[in-house]
């Protein structure tokens, strides 16, 4: 009802406003992880960004993170509630229907989120470093990225819709692990509340 739809709202704003918050560590963990040399230390990733980009390099990836944020509330509240009703008959009520509904919540969020995953990647990752290093995969590594629409548009008509799944099993593994466990406890917490 209306009260569910209000809390989906305030979930989803709220990850919005901290994913702008915490979108410089973001930055700062891909850059590091994606680093070419060895044992890159953070304050000379933090210190290329800011010389190359400026302040506002270290919110590169901002608008796919934001969008991947509202993809995955969206995806995994929705489809959770949808899943459980559509199991229940098949399994009854108790810990298979919340583990096969947070499955089902996973599996689409995964499916809907990857694509943001894999561009918000790529503009962080080109975040401080020079022209000519920004991405070593199939497109030219000397252009970089102006934005989100340019970067899907590009990995798109280089590199085919399947590029935007790349590591679609481990995000969906992740998945399912989170959102069982966020969704049984979800269920028990309401269980024991409205037990009082």
């Amino acid at each position: 009802g209306a009260l569910e739809r209000l809390t989906a709202c305030a979930v989803t704003a709220a990850g919005g406003i901290a994913i702008s918050v915490f979108n410089p560590a973001e930055v700062l963990k891909t850059q590091m992880q994606s680093a070419r040399m060895d044992d890159p230390r953070a304050l000379d990733v933090v210190r290329r960004v800011l010389r190359r980009d400026g302040f506002l390099g270290l919110w590169a990836g901002l608008g796919p993170n934001v969008a991947r944020t509202f993809l995955v509330n969206a995806a995994e509240l929705g489809t959770y509630d949808h899943a459980k009703d559509t199991l229940l008959p098949i399994v009854g009520e108790g810990l298979l229907l919340f583990v096969g509904a947070s499955t089902v919540a996973a599996f689409v969020s995964a499916c809907i989120s990857t694509p943001a995953d894999v561009i918000k990647t790529r503009l962080m990752q080109q975040a401080g470093d020079s022209a000519h290093s920004v991405y070593t995969g199939a497109l030219d590594a000397r252009t970089p990225f102006i934005g989100v629409f340019d970067a899907t548009q590009r990995t798109l008509q280089d590199e085919g819709l399947r590029t935007l799944y790349a590591g679609f099993t481990p995000i969906l593994c992740r998945k399912v692990l989170w959102c069982t466990v966020f969704f049984v406890i979800y269920e028990r917490l309401g269980s024991i509340l409205v037990a009082k």
